[in-house]
C-alpha cells in the first residue's frame, strides 16, 4: 500500500457554475468521511497527545511521547504515522520513526534516522471511548501493510510490557529479549517483525 493510498485528500467543496442557484434538492453538503485512515499532520498533534495522556499518564505516570516530541516526529517523518478518524475525530493512532541499529537504545526514543531500514513504533493508542472494539488490531494491520509498501523499510521494532507481548505476536512480532530501555520501575520486552510478508498482506478484518 503506498502512502498516497493512505493519506486521503480532504473532501473538496463543489462549486456551482456562475449564475446557477441551489435548489432544495441539490444543496451542497459539507460532510466528513465516516471512517478514514491517513498519515498524521502537525494539526493532529494536540488530539494525539490528549489520547496518549489519558491512556498512559493516568495509568503509569509516564508517556511514550510528549507534545513537543509528537510534533518533532510529525515534522520529520509524518509518513511513518497513521491515524484512524471517524467523522473527523481521531480515535486511534500510531507514530513511528526510522532507526539504524540492530537493537533499540535510549537515543532511539527521540531520534529519526532517515537512512535507517527499521521502523521504530513509538506508540499505539486508542481513545478511551473506542477501546475493547478491536480498533488497535485493525490499525496495526493497516500500519504494517503500509510499511510493507515502502521498499527502504525492512522491519519494524517496538518495546512493550510483558503482558502485551502476546498481542503483538499475533501480528508477526517476535521477542528478541529484554529491552535496554527502562522507565522508572517499568521494564520492557523488545520485539521485531519482518515486513516482507506484509508487502502483500491480505487481511480479513472487513475494514
Amino acid at each position: 500500500m503506498s502512502i498516497k493510498s493512505i493519506c486521503h485528500l480532504k473532501p473538496e467543496t463543489l462549486s456551482l457554475p456562475p449564475g446557477a442557484s441551489e435548489s432544495p434538492g441539490c444543496q451542497r453538503r459539507h460532510t466528513l468521511p465516516a471512517s478514514e485512515f491517513r498519515c498524521l499532520t502537525l494539526e493532529d498533534a494536540v488530539s494525539v497527545f490528549e489520547i496518549e495522556r489519558e491512556a498512559f499518564i493516568s495509568v503509569s505516570g509516564i508517556c511514550p511521547l510528549y507534545l513537543d516530541e509528537i510534533r518533532h516526529f510529525l515534522t520529520l517523518c509524518p509518513e511513518l504515522s497513521l491515524g484512524w478518524f471517524q467523522e473527523g475525530r481521531l480515535v486511534a493512532f500510531i507514530i513511528g520513526s526510522l532507526w539504524d541499529e540492530e537493537r533499540l537504545t535510549q537515543e532511539s526514543l527521540r531520534l529519526h534516522r532517515p537512512g535507517g531500514r527499521t521502523a521504530h513504533l513509538h506508540v499505539l493508542a486508542v481513545h478511551h471511548t473506542s477501546r475493547q472494539q478491536g480498533k488497535g488490531s485493525v490499525l496495526l494491520w493497516r500500519y504494517l501493510h503500509h510499511l510493507g509498501g515502502q521498499p527502504a523499510v525492512r522491519r519494524a521494532v517496538l518495546m512493550c510490557e510483558e503482558a502485551l507481548v502476546p498481542f503483538y505476536e499475533k501480528f508477526g512480532f517476535q521477542s528478541v529479549g529484554p529491552c535496554a530501555i527502562s522507565a522508572g520501575s517499568l521494564a520492557f520486552t523488545e520485539l521485531q517483525c519482518s515486513l516482507r510478508g506484509h508487502a502483500s498482506l491480505r487481511r480479513n478484518s472487513g475494514c
